[in-house]
């Protein structure tokens, strides 16, 4: 098996990085069978994307002083090979982005998190939500949305009070963000062919900028939303620490 190591910056992942390359040797990303993402859940995300080009399942191994939620064990005394060989496998289909910005110009990206609409000024956002062409939320007030899949629904989404999702939910779930009218709406839960289409409102006074797998696109005028499913990422687990499982668990922390 031919493995292509990566690692974050942190002194605790570039001392991992060094032990596993010289167990297992350091493979060239096109010739690797699999990615091995060494660090926190940044650092696996950011090899996500990678793969993206390259086509290789990542297995991510837990170097972090954070949770490392995407991440496996770090363990040296275990088989790697072994390991990846008998890992569980978490296929993830991406949101896409179709933006339109205030000067007319359109642009496009894929997420494997979330998406969001956030007020650019210290004026408040306000949008309009439509799903699949019906109007659900005439006007919204707040600082924003985000639209989040069951992957990111542990990250962004649930620090904005949004539902934690199960991988295997098949939905995806649009979330405010210190939203003032209409009181008391938070989040909606939504199947995973939902197209979601949300409209700047009042546009020059309130600007909106997107942000999307790291990227920020200012002066948005319109967003829709889907989960693309001709895209494909491949995330392994060992068969003892799967995701659902820690999913499940992660609800019952205060």
């Amino acid at each position: 098996m031919k493995l292509y190591f990566t690692a974050s910056p942190s002194d605790i992942a570039q001392h991992a990085f060094k032990r596993l390359t010289e167990l297992y040797k350091q493979h060239s990303p096109e010739e690797a069978d699999v990615i091995v993402s060494i660090g926190g859940d940044g650092h696996v995300l950011a090899s996500m994307y990678e793969s993206f080009k390259l086509n290789k399942p990542v297995f991510g191994m837990r170097r972090t002083e954070s949770v490392g939620f995407l991440c496996n064990s770090f363990d040296i005394t275990r088989e790697l090979e072994t390991r990846i060989s008998n890992a569980i496998t978490l296929t993830i289909n991406p949101l896409r982005l179709e933006a339109e910005m205030m000067d007319c110009n359109t642009v496009s990206s894929l997420s494997i998190n979330e998406i969001s609409l956030l007020r650019q000024t210290p004026q408040a956002a306000k949008l309009r939500i439509t799903i699949d062409n019906k109007l659900c939320l005439e006007r919204l007030v707040g600082d924003g949305v985000l639209v989040s899949t069951p992957t990111g629904s542990t990250a962004y989404n649930r620090s904005c009070s949004g539902p934690i999702m199960p991988v295997n939910a098949n939905t995806l779930i649009i979330t405010g963000i210190s939203v003032s009218k209409p009181r008391g709406w938070s989040y909606a839960v939504l199947p995973q062919s939902a197209m979601i289409e949300i409209e700047v409102l009042e546009i020059q006074k309130r600007p909106i900028k997107i942000e999307s797998a790291g990227s920020i696109l200012r002066n948005a005028a319109k967003a829709r939303i889907f989960m693309d499913k001709t895209k494909e990422l491949k995330l392994l687990f060992d068969p003892d620490e799967p995701l659902d499982d820690r999913i499940i668990k992660e609800q019952f922390m205060l």
